[in-house]
Formats: C-alpha cells, sequence, structure tokens
C-alpha cells in the first residue's frame, strides 16, 4: 500500500465554481498509484468542493444562482456578522454542500463520468486563496 499527500493553493474572485479537475488529475497521475481512493479535502468553513457537470457552463451559474435565493446574503437573518454580511450565508451553503469527496482511481487517474468535473465552490463575495489537501491511498 502506498500513500501520498499534498496541497493546492486555489485563488477564488468571488463567488462561484472554480474547476480544479486537471489540477487532481495531474497530481494523481504522478503518484504511480494505479488503484485506490482519493480523498479532497478543502480546509475552510465558508468554501466547499463538489462534483458537477462540465461540459455546460450554465449549470455552473445556476447553481450559484438557486444557492443565491435559498441563502440570503442579509446580515439582519443572521446573529454571526463579525465577519461581514456574506459570512454566515457562506457557512451555511458550506454546510448544505461538501468539505470532502472521495473519488475512486483506476489507472492512475481519478473515476469520474463523462461530464464531470471537481469543483471548488466559493460562497464569500471577495477573494480568497483556499487550501485543498489532497490524500491517496493504494497500490
Amino acid at each position: 500500500m502506498q500513500q501520498a499527500h499534498t496541497e493546492l493553493s486555489i485563488q477564488t474572485r468571488s463567488k462561484g465554481l472554480i474547476d480544479i479537475t486537471s489540477d487532481v488529475v495531474d497530481w494523481v497521475g504522478c503518484q504511480g498509484i494505479q488503484s485506490g481512493l482519493l480523498t479532497v479535502f478543502i480546509k475552510h468553513t465558508s468554501a466547499s468542493l463538489t462534483i458537477q457537470e462540465n461540459a455546460d457552463p450554465d449549470v455552473l451559474l445556476d447553481l450559484e444562482t438557486f444557492f443565491s435565493r435559498l441563502v440570503k446574503d442579509q446580515p439582519n437573518l443572521y446573529r454571526h456578522t463579525a465577519e461581514g454580511p456574506d459570512d454566515m450565508p457562506a457557512h451555511i451553503r458550506s454546510a448544505l454542500t461538501d468539505v470532502s469527496l472521495t473519488i475512486p482511481v483506476f489507472e492512475r487517474q481519478p473515476v469520474l463520468g463523462t461530464w464531470q468535473g471537481i469543483y471548488v465552490f466559493e460562497h464569500r463575495s471577495r477573494p480568497h486563496n483556499r487550501t485543498v489537501h489532497l490524500t491517496i491511498l493504494g497500490h
């Protein structure tokens, strides 16, 4: 059994989804592990991870629009406002999505469907540097 770790630094611009698929695929391919499990973990509470369609950009825009409607950026709705009007809504959006993904690895590649990509889902309005930790375990 082999194991490898790394961290990706992802610069976000504002709310939205950032495709990190190629970074993840490239790293996995260089680890020499033919078969195993990949864990992708984001080290933040106001951003999250998701596997989503990577063919039609309207899917990503519709997701952000949906989450903006579902969780309003209105400070009067929340107690926690010390970090800005978008912080508590960002925590709620993160709680509704994932901070960790587990992806099978086969033939040195993450097993993703034809139209699937791995995304950081930024829930804050201003730019952030997000850290994504990758761990692969296999042989």
